[in-house]
Protein backbone atom coordinates (compact mmCIF):
# COMPACT_ATOMS: atom_id res chain seq x y z
CA UNK A 1 0.00 0.00 0.00
CA UNK A 2 1.31 3.37 -0.71
CA UNK A 3 2.31 5.76 2.11
CA UNK A 4 -1.17 6.79 2.53
CA UNK A 5 -0.45 10.35 4.46
CA UNK A 6 -0.12 11.83 0.65
CA UNK A 7 -1.70 15.46 2.31
CA UNK A 8 0.72 15.40 4.40
CA UNK A 9 3.71 15.21 2.09
CA UNK A 10 2.18 18.03 -0.69
CA UNK A 11 2.03 20.88 1.94
CA UNK A 12 5.76 19.75 2.97
CA UNK A 13 6.58 19.92 -0.53
CA UNK A 14 4.99 23.10 -1.51
CA UNK A 15 7.77 25.74 -2.41
CA UNK A 16 7.20 29.19 0.01
CA UNK A 17 4.52 31.11 -2.09
CA UNK A 18 2.59 28.58 -3.64
CA UNK A 19 -1.00 28.48 -2.81
CA UNK A 20 -2.05 24.99 -2.52
CA UNK A 21 -5.68 24.69 -4.81
CA UNK A 22 -8.12 22.02 -3.43
CA UNK A 23 -11.07 21.64 -6.18
CA UNK A 24 -14.74 20.24 -5.26
CA UNK A 25 -16.27 17.91 -7.66
CA UNK A 26 -19.37 16.37 -7.08
CA UNK A 27 -18.76 12.29 -7.75
CA UNK A 28 -20.16 11.10 -11.30
CA UNK A 29 -21.10 14.70 -12.22
CA UNK A 30 -21.46 15.67 -14.98
CA UNK A 31 -21.94 11.65 -15.60
CA UNK A 32 -20.19 9.23 -13.76
CA UNK A 33 -18.07 7.79 -16.81
CA UNK A 34 -16.35 11.24 -17.16
CA UNK A 35 -15.51 11.46 -13.44
CA UNK A 36 -11.35 9.73 -13.68
CA UNK A 37 -10.79 11.18 -16.92
CA UNK A 38 -12.12 14.61 -15.51
CA UNK A 39 -10.12 13.89 -12.04
CA UNK A 40 -7.15 13.61 -14.81
CA UNK A 41 -8.07 17.19 -16.56
CA UNK A 42 -8.03 19.13 -13.21
CA UNK A 43 -4.85 17.64 -11.84
CA UNK A 44 -3.05 18.29 -14.83
CA UNK A 45 -4.45 21.59 -15.05
CA UNK A 46 -3.14 22.93 -11.24
CA UNK A 47 -5.50 20.94 -8.45
CA UNK A 48 -3.50 19.86 -5.88
CA UNK A 49 -5.85 18.22 -3.73
CA UNK A 50 -9.39 16.42 -4.78
CA UNK A 51 -12.34 16.77 -2.40
CA UNK A 52 -14.96 14.24 -4.23
CA UNK A 53 -18.04 14.83 -2.90
CA UNK A 54 -21.09 12.18 -2.10
CA UNK A 55 -24.04 12.86 -3.31
CA UNK A 56 -26.95 12.99 -0.72
CA UNK A 57 -30.48 14.03 -0.95
CA UNK A 58 -30.76 16.35 1.98
CA UNK A 59 -27.13 18.42 1.57
CA UNK A 60 -27.76 21.06 4.35
CA UNK A 61 -24.67 22.94 4.43
CA UNK A 62 -24.97 22.82 0.29
CA UNK A 63 -26.70 25.42 -1.92
CA UNK A 64 -28.46 25.36 -5.20
CA UNK A 65 -25.14 24.63 -7.44
CA UNK A 66 -23.86 21.42 -5.16
CA UNK A 67 -27.45 20.62 -4.88
CA UNK A 68 -28.11 20.07 -8.24
CA UNK A 69 -24.69 18.58 -8.89
CA UNK A 70 -25.54 16.24 -6.31
CA UNK A 71 -29.48 15.78 -7.65
CA UNK A 72 -27.78 14.33 -11.34
CA UNK A 73 -25.11 11.89 -9.90
CA UNK A 74 -27.60 10.58 -7.62
CA UNK A 75 -30.00 10.39 -10.67
CA UNK A 76 -27.68 8.72 -12.62
CA UNK A 77 -27.31 6.24 -10.06
CA UNK A 78 -23.53 7.34 -8.32
CA UNK A 79 -23.74 5.43 -4.67
CA UNK A 80 -20.97 4.76 -2.39
CA UNK A 81 -19.39 1.60 -3.94
CA UNK A 82 -19.15 3.49 -6.91
CA UNK A 83 -17.74 6.71 -5.77
CA UNK A 84 -14.90 4.11 -4.24
CA UNK A 85 -14.81 2.34 -7.78
CA UNK A 86 -13.58 5.47 -8.84
CA UNK A 87 -11.16 5.88 -6.73
CA UNK A 88 -9.98 2.86 -7.63
CA UNK A 89 -9.56 3.68 -10.95
CA UNK A 90 -7.96 7.00 -10.36
CA UNK A 91 -5.43 5.66 -8.65
CA UNK A 92 -4.09 3.64 -11.34
CA UNK A 93 -3.00 6.69 -12.58
CA UNK A 94 -2.71 9.69 -10.20
CA UNK A 95 -1.81 10.14 -6.94
CA UNK A 96 -3.20 13.65 -6.42
CA UNK A 97 -4.34 13.35 -2.40
CA UNK A 98 -8.24 12.76 -2.66
CA UNK A 99 -10.70 13.57 0.50
CA UNK A 100 -14.26 12.08 0.79
CA UNK A 101 -16.30 15.07 1.41
CA UNK A 102 -20.14 14.36 2.32
CA UNK A 103 -22.81 14.05 5.18
CA UNK A 104 -23.06 11.09 7.84
CA UNK A 105 -26.33 9.72 7.06
CA UNK A 106 -25.11 7.82 3.74
CA UNK A 107 -22.06 6.91 6.06
CA UNK A 108 -24.02 5.45 9.06
CA UNK A 109 -26.31 3.43 6.65
CA UNK A 110 -23.41 1.65 4.73
CA UNK A 111 -21.71 0.94 8.15
CA UNK A 112 -19.04 2.76 9.96
CA UNK A 113 -16.68 0.51 9.89
CA UNK A 114 -17.59 -0.88 5.96
CA UNK A 115 -17.27 2.64 4.75
CA UNK A 116 -13.46 3.50 6.40
CA UNK A 117 -12.08 -0.07 5.13
CA UNK A 118 -13.81 0.81 1.70
CA UNK A 119 -11.84 4.07 2.23
CA UNK A 120 -8.63 2.81 2.93
CA UNK A 121 -8.45 -0.32 0.28
CA UNK A 122 -9.65 1.94 -2.40
CA UNK A 123 -6.65 3.93 -1.42
CA UNK A 124 -8.46 7.42 -0.51
CA UNK A 125 -6.56 10.10 1.90
CA UNK A 126 -9.11 12.15 3.96
CA UNK A 127 -13.00 12.53 5.15
CA UNK A 128 -14.65 15.84 5.27
CA UNK A 129 -17.57 15.43 7.33
CA UNK A 130 -19.31 18.61 7.88
CA UNK A 131 -22.04 17.63 10.42
CA UNK A 132 -20.10 15.90 12.53
CA UNK A 133 -18.24 17.44 15.08
CA UNK A 134 -15.10 16.89 16.19
CA UNK A 135 -15.95 14.37 19.48
CA UNK A 136 -19.36 13.60 18.71
CA UNK A 137 -18.50 10.27 16.78
CA UNK A 138 -15.71 8.93 19.11
CA UNK A 139 -16.16 6.03 16.83
CA UNK A 140 -14.89 7.81 13.81
CA UNK A 141 -12.41 9.43 15.11
CA UNK A 142 -11.36 5.94 15.96
CA UNK A 143 -11.73 4.45 12.81
CA UNK A 144 -9.55 7.37 10.71
CA UNK A 145 -6.59 6.08 13.30
CA UNK A 146 -7.34 2.39 12.59
CA UNK A 147 -7.76 2.54 8.64
CA UNK A 148 -4.95 5.63 8.42
CA UNK A 149 -7.48 8.26 6.59
CA UNK A 150 -7.17 11.98 7.69
CA UNK A 151 -9.79 13.60 9.98
CA UNK A 152 -10.53 17.32 8.49
CA UNK A 153 -12.60 19.36 10.30
CA UNK A 154 -13.99 22.90 9.42
CA UNK A 155 -13.99 25.93 11.00
CA UNK A 156 -16.09 29.43 10.56
CA UNK A 157 -15.77 33.08 11.83
CA UNK A 158 -18.64 32.04 14.55
CA UNK A 159 -16.20 29.65 15.98
CA UNK A 160 -15.05 30.87 19.50
CA UNK A 161 -10.81 30.75 19.56
CA UNK A 162 -11.03 27.81 22.49
CA UNK A 163 -13.08 25.52 19.67
CA UNK A 164 -10.63 26.23 17.03
CA UNK A 165 -7.47 24.82 19.06
CA UNK A 166 -9.74 21.52 19.94
CA UNK A 167 -10.67 21.17 16.22
CA UNK A 168 -7.20 21.95 15.38
CA UNK A 169 -5.73 19.09 17.57
CA UNK A 170 -8.64 16.50 15.99
CA UNK A 171 -7.49 17.34 12.25
CA UNK A 172 -4.99 15.79 10.42
CA UNK A 173 -3.69 16.73 7.18
CA UNK A 174 -5.68 20.43 6.83
CA UNK A 175 -8.03 22.42 8.70
CA UNK A 176 -10.33 24.05 5.89
CA UNK A 177 -11.50 27.62 6.99
CA UNK A 178 -15.37 28.56 5.81
CA UNK A 179 -14.54 31.67 5.02
CA UNK A 180 -18.35 32.97 5.56
CA UNK A 181 -21.23 31.63 7.31
CA UNK A 182 -24.01 30.44 5.36
CA UNK A 183 -24.51 27.72 2.51
CA UNK A 184 -21.72 26.90 -0.32
CA UNK A 185 -21.95 29.18 -3.40
CA UNK A 186 -19.75 31.51 -5.06
CA UNK A 187 -19.94 34.76 -3.68
CA UNK A 188 -19.28 38.65 -4.36
CA UNK A 189 -15.42 39.07 -4.11
CA UNK A 190 -16.17 42.21 -1.69
CA UNK A 191 -17.97 39.89 0.35
CA UNK A 192 -15.82 37.49 0.63
CA UNK A 193 -12.89 39.77 1.55
CA UNK A 194 -14.75 41.50 3.69
CA UNK A 195 -15.67 38.61 5.72
CA UNK A 196 -11.85 36.81 6.12
CA UNK A 197 -9.65 39.37 7.22
CA UNK A 198 -10.18 39.43 10.89
CA UNK A 199 -11.45 35.87 11.15
CA UNK A 200 -8.04 34.59 9.29
CA UNK A 201 -6.04 36.55 12.21
CA UNK A 202 -7.36 34.62 14.81
CA UNK A 203 -7.56 31.39 12.66
CA UNK A 204 -3.45 32.39 12.76
CA UNK A 205 -3.74 32.32 15.95
CA UNK A 206 -5.61 29.40 17.20
CA UNK A 207 -4.50 26.71 14.05
CA UNK A 208 -1.07 25.86 14.98
CA UNK A 209 -0.74 21.98 14.09
CA UNK A 210 -2.03 21.79 10.45
CA UNK A 211 -1.93 24.03 7.23
CA UNK A 212 -5.00 25.77 6.69
CA UNK A 213 -7.25 26.14 3.20
CA UNK A 214 -9.98 28.28 2.79
CA UNK A 215 -13.19 27.92 0.99
CA UNK A 216 -16.71 29.08 0.51
CA UNK A 217 -17.53 32.17 -2.06
CA UNK A 218 -14.24 32.01 -4.60
CA UNK A 219 -14.78 32.34 -7.73
CA UNK A 220 -11.85 33.95 -9.41
CA UNK A 221 -7.87 33.98 -9.08
CA UNK A 222 -7.70 37.08 -7.72
CA UNK A 223 -10.59 36.07 -5.01
CA UNK A 224 -8.52 33.31 -4.77
CA UNK A 225 -4.80 35.29 -3.96
CA UNK A 226 -6.98 37.74 -1.72
CA UNK A 227 -8.66 35.48 0.63
CA UNK A 228 -5.60 32.78 0.62
CA UNK A 229 -3.01 35.41 1.46
CA UNK A 230 -2.05 34.00 5.15
CA UNK A 231 -3.22 30.55 4.19
CA UNK A 232 -1.43 27.85 2.82
CA UNK A 233 -4.17 27.72 0.05
CA UNK A 234 -7.44 27.40 -1.07
CA UNK A 235 -10.65 25.75 -2.20
CA UNK A 236 -12.96 25.77 -4.81
CA UNK A 237 -15.99 23.71 -5.78
CA UNK A 238 -18.96 25.69 -6.65
CA UNK A 239 -17.59 28.12 -8.98
CA UNK A 240 -15.80 24.43 -10.85
CA UNK A 241 -19.63 23.39 -10.83
CA UNK A 242 -21.10 26.21 -12.22
CA UNK A 243 -18.29 26.53 -14.87
CA UNK A 244 -19.21 22.81 -16.09
CA UNK A 245 -22.17 23.33 -15.93
CA UNK A 246 -22.45 26.25 -18.33
CA UNK A 247 -20.23 24.19 -20.68
CA UNK A 248 -21.22 20.50 -20.67
CA UNK A 249 -21.75 18.82 -23.22
CA UNK A 250 -20.14 20.76 -25.24
CA UNK A 251 -17.72 19.29 -27.91
CA UNK A 252 -14.59 20.84 -25.72
CA UNK A 253 -16.01 21.09 -22.27
CA UNK A 254 -13.17 19.32 -20.55
CA UNK A 255 -10.45 21.53 -22.40
CA UNK A 256 -12.62 24.77 -21.45
CA UNK A 257 -12.77 23.43 -17.91
CA UNK A 258 -9.00 22.78 -17.51
CA UNK A 259 -8.68 26.04 -19.02
CA UNK A 260 -10.91 27.68 -16.19
CA UNK A 261 -9.15 25.78 -13.74
CA UNK A 262 -5.54 27.02 -14.82
CA UNK A 263 -6.50 30.33 -14.46
CA UNK A 264 -8.04 29.58 -10.78
CA UNK A 265 -4.35 28.79 -9.94
CA UNK A 266 -2.47 30.95 -12.00
CA UNK A 267 -4.38 33.74 -13.27
CA UNK A 268 -4.68 35.18 -16.49
CA UNK A 269 -1.06 35.52 -19.21
CA UNK A 270 -1.54 39.53 -17.90
CA UNK A 271 -3.28 41.68 -14.91
CA UNK A 272 -3.82 38.68 -12.46
CA UNK A 273 -0.63 38.27 -10.04
CA UNK A 274 0.45 34.63 -10.19
CA UNK A 275 1.29 32.76 -6.81
CA UNK A 276 4.95 32.07 -8.57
Amino acid sequence: MVNKRRIERLFENRSGREKVMSLFLTAGYPDPGETVALVSKLEASGADILELGMPFSDPLADGPTIQYASNVALGKGVNLDSIFDMITEIRKSSEIPIVLMGYINPVLKYGLDAFFHKAKTSDADGIILPDVPPGEFPEIDALCQKYGIDPIHLVAPNTSDSRMQEIDRASRGFVYCVSVTGVTGARDGEEVSRSVAGFIQRVRKNITRNPVLVGFGIRSHADAMSVSRETEGFIVGSALIDHIRSVYPGQDWMEKTGDFVRELKYGSQIGEESPH
